[in-house]
């Protein structure tokens, strides 16, 4: 019963990335190492490709970003990203685990 209800109040995690990001690569394996706790719901987004335009100018500097939301709630939209519980540069298995909680406690 307790895994049914973890899958009920999943989360999805938007990774924005981009291919040449050292810090991305390493931020990839905290992802990986909350995943095998914790399975999630992932959306990686590549900034540099033409249709992530929007996302490329909020973010350019800043990646890797996480965002991490309900399953439930409707695609990432640039416009509404300063609301979005997120985690910028490095972060540890940790720290993506504490806001997993706060969002599927929200």
């Amino acid at each position: 019963m307790f895994y049914t209800n973890r899958l009920l109040q999943s989360c999805r995690i938007t990774f924005f990335t981009r291919q040449t990001c050292g810090l991305c690569k390493q931020a990839r394996s905290v992802l990986s190492d909350v995943w095998d706790k914790r399975p999630f719901d992932f959306k990686e987004v590549d900034i540099v490709v033409p249709e992530s335009k929007p996302w490329r100018d909020l973010y350019d500097f800043d990646v890797p970003v996480i965002h991490i939301s309900k399953v439930q709630q409707p695609e990432e939209d640039p416009k509404l990203s300063s609301e979005a519980v997120k985690l910028m540069h490095r972060f540890t298995v940790e720290e993506v685990e504490a806001k997993m909680d706060l969002v599927e406690k929200s």
